[in-house]
């Protein structure tokens, strides 16, 4: 079993820039990744990294913004995120699975075991 803890979510003002942590009990033999969920629309994939860190993958709308990375010695995972848009805001969850052989799989909320509780990132314009 893992539990998966976020935090340093917030209020930011467009153009500014947040950084989420997600600590992860438990062994670190885990890939991990970033979702995020507006009001009303369903969870969506931001990142991905790799259970060695040496692997990462984003969404289209965040490519160049946001960067994910790794400690596994802390069992810790990060997202740095950047130039914010009032669009990024919604509530952000970081998850743990399985090592996949195809990126692909990792955009999937299905192929995912176990989930924080989320956080808060507000942009306003």
């Amino acid at each position: 079993q893992v539990q998966l803890v976020e935090s340093g979510g917030g209020l930011v003002q467009a153009g500014g820039s947040l950084s989420l942590s997600c600590a992860a009990s438990g062994r670190s033999s885990y890939a991990m990744g970033w979702f995020r969920q507006a009001p009303g629309k369903t969870r969506e994939f931001v990142a991905a990294i790799s259970k060695s860190g040496d692997s990462t993958y984003y969404a289209d709308s965040v490519k160049g913004r946001f960067t994910i990375s790794k400690e596994n010695g802390e069992n810790t995972m990060y997202l740095r995120m950047n130039s914010l848009k009032p669009e990024d805001t919604a509530i952000y969850y970081c998850a743990a699975t399985r090592p996949y052989s195809s990126s692909s799989l990792y955009v999937t909320t299905n192929n995912y075991m176990y989930w924080g509780q989320g956080t808060q990132v507000t942009v306003s314009s």
